[in-house]
């Protein structure tokens, strides 16, 4: 080859790597997980029941205050495994381990005000590089992943970079197998519970996992009025999911983002008849149960990793984040028996695509096993909230009915629905509640 062929194929090399590089900027969507890891619940320490919960989900979040752990000394020399107050998170977190939960430890500082830190920079550092020393995979294992902060909204931005770029650093360094995520972060200016992600831009080499709080809230105060998840009149639900990643895909593509707070109220009570929560309007069992399993749908579709429900327990308190459990006084609401039903019959299953998306009449998204593509779940729901009913005909695109069921909400053998395919094609009743057709392509 002569010398000017080949500085012209050096040439051609050096420019398709250059193009290369610049596609490479925003990457592919990975993979969508199986349901088995994008399914989290939210718990509290002492309070949480491993064995309770793992009927549910494989995934769990902690709130965990850094003042059991510290007091009000932010300098305070750390004995962990044990808490200042003397909480054993070890018997905490090895007990969730115990069960096959994957851990994400939410490390809540925001109970400390800010001028209460002796030296901010360095206590933030100390702090994550213990916690990462002594819970890591590399160590005890207790933790998989930790958070910077849940809802600091009380701190200024700057000082929320100040906090999270110093524990950061502390926790990466004390286990680079821990992964870090960030508090509850929205594009945009920061509020009372989230801060901008504009507080982490440039430092990602210091994150994993951008976390976001989101809520199907369709009014605010005085009534905190909740509606279904695919209602478009939604002003955020959905929407700042879809800002934060777009902004990922610009400012730190290759990044997780992790839903880590979302849910519904349901009490059987009614609202108190004075007070803040007077005009309070809750959701009733039947309605959280279908629009649980419905979020799941909607956020799967999504470039999200992971969605964790809030809450796992509740007292049936009729008030704003009062009544999110999945259990009441810890024994199972409808909504618990219809995310048990999904861990189940979609663990091994990850969404390939949305079928059908009519709105107002029918939504059908189909599932694929993770090891055999011919296992094949469509779920198959109307995507209102008024509790209709209706008869749709489904094109089964040359695949074969195994068998149906719809979601349960009562404890026992989930009822199989009789479907009778003809021509290729199948006639089903579909209400509010999914139902889930086996298929085998």
């Amino acid at each position: 080859m002569s010398v000017a062929a080949a500085r012209t194929v050096f040439s051609l090399l050096s420019l398709t790597l250059i193009l290369s590089c610049v596609a490479g900027e925003t990457p592919a969507p990975k993979p969508k997980p199986l349901f088995r890891d994008f399914i989290g619940v939210n718990g509290h320490t002492v309070q949480f029941k491993p064995q309770l919960y793992k009927q549910v989900c494989r995934v769990v979040r902690d709130y965990h205050p850094m003042e059991w752990d510290l007091g009000k000394d932010s300098d305070y020399k750390l004995d962990f495994p044990m808490a200042r107050n003397r909480v054993s998170w070890e018997q905490v977190y090895g007990s969730w381990k115990k069960e096959g939960f994957d851990n994400d430890v939410c490390l809540m500082f925001e109970t400390l005000k800010h001028e209460q830190w002796k030296d901010m920079p360095k206590d933030a550092y100390n702090y994550g590089l213990k916690f990462a020393q002594y819970f890591g995979p590399s160590t005890h294992a207790f933790a998989d992943s930790a958070e910077v902060g849940n809802e600091p909204g009380k701190y200024s931005d700057e000082k929320y970079r100040v906090m999270f770029e110093n524990m950061a650093k502390g926790l990466r360094e004390g286990d680079p197998k821990l992964k870090i995520a960030t508090c509850n972060v929205n594009v945009g200016k920061s509020g009372d519970y989230h801060k901008s992600v504009d507080c982490v831009k440039g430092l990602e080499n210091l994150y994993d996992v951008l976390n976001i709080h989101t809520y199907a809230q369709l009014v605010n105060w005085p009534t905190w009025k909740r509606s279904y998840p695919e209602d478009e009149k939604l002003p955020a639900y959905l929407k700042d999911i879809e800002k934060l990643v777009d902004w990922r895909n610009t400012n730190a593509p290759g990044k997780d983002i992790w839903i880590t707070e979302f849910g519904y109220d349901s009490s059987t009570k009614p609202a108190p008849k004075s007070g803040d929560f007077s005009k309070w309007i809750g959701n009733n069992d039947t309605e959280q149960a279908q629009w649980l399993v419905r979020s799941f749908f909607t956020f799967a579709k999504l470039d999200v990793q992971r969605a964790y429900i809030y809450f796992f327990n509740d007292n049936d308190t009729p008030q704003f984040h009062g009544s999110s459990g999945l259990t009441r006084d810890f024994k199972p609401k409808p909504s618990f028996h219809a995310v048990g039903h999904l861990y189940r019959t979609l663990g091994e299953y990850r969404f390939v695509r949305a079928v059908q998306e009519k709105k107002d009449d029918v939504w059908v998204h189909e599932f694929v096993h993770g090891t055999d593509p011919k296992k094949v779940i469509w779920a198959v729901w109307s995507p209102t909230g008024t509790q209709r009913k209706a008869d749709v005909e489904l094109a089964l695109e040359g695949a074969t009915l195994a068998k149906a069921e719809r979601m349960p909400m009562v404890e026992g053998d989930v009822p199989a629905v009789a479907l009778k395919p003809a021509d290729g094609k199948v006639t089903v009743s579909i209400d509010e509640s999914p139902l889930y057709l086996f298929l085998n392509k």
